[in-house]
């Protein structure tokens, strides 16, 4: 046991589960609720039993407000906001349209690789091969000798090397 203390915002983010804070009780951990410092016991597990039922309450609520726009959209009803539908009215389309979609996400993401790789990397690995080791494998060792992480926070491998030198070299 280190003795230190859980520290939480607001019981209900710590959990809902009435359960899981008695568990939490029984073994002694010792929580502070930033909203309610001086609760005791007693108060914090009443407070996750209303906690529970307003959990529960949410639920009912949106359960029945879905359920009663579904009936008004069989019916032939538009929503409040002149829709027909739920969701996005213009899908996907519209993200794309403005170059929003997965696909520019991708292409940021790839660029920042292919920029680290050349920036970061690919200096490293010639001067990895200008001391003599060509092969990927030996690449890979050396780069794990030198403790230098993959951008994942990895180990090198002979396969990540490879990817590694094709991003910097083609792009």
């Amino acid at each position: 046991m280190t003795g230190a203390t859980l520290v939480i915002a607001k019981l209900d983010r710590l959990s809902r589960n009435v359960g899981f804070i008695d568990r939490l009780q029984e073994a002694k951990v010792r929580f502070v609720c930033t909203d309610m410092p001086e609760a005791n016991e007693t108060m914090i597990g009443f407070m996750a039993v209303m906690a529970k039922h307003e959990r529960k309450a949410i639920s009912e609520r949106t359960s029945a407000a879905l359920a009663a726009l579904r009936e008004r959209l069989k019916a032939g009803n538009k929503t409040k906001s002149g829709r027909d539908r739920l969701g996005n009215p213009h899908g996907a389309r519209a993200l794309r349209k403005a170059a929003k979609g997965n696909s520019a996400a991708v292409q940021v993401i790839q660029a920042k690789a292919d920029q680290r790789a050349r920036e970061d990397f690919l200096p490293v690995v010639d001067d990895i091969r200008a001391a003599g080791i060509v092969t990927l494998k030996g690449i890979a060792a050396e780069l794990n000798t030198r403790e230098i992480l993959t951008a994942r926070r990895g180990r090198w491998h002979p396969s990540t090397v490879k990817r590694l030198i094709e991003r910097a070299s083609v792009r």
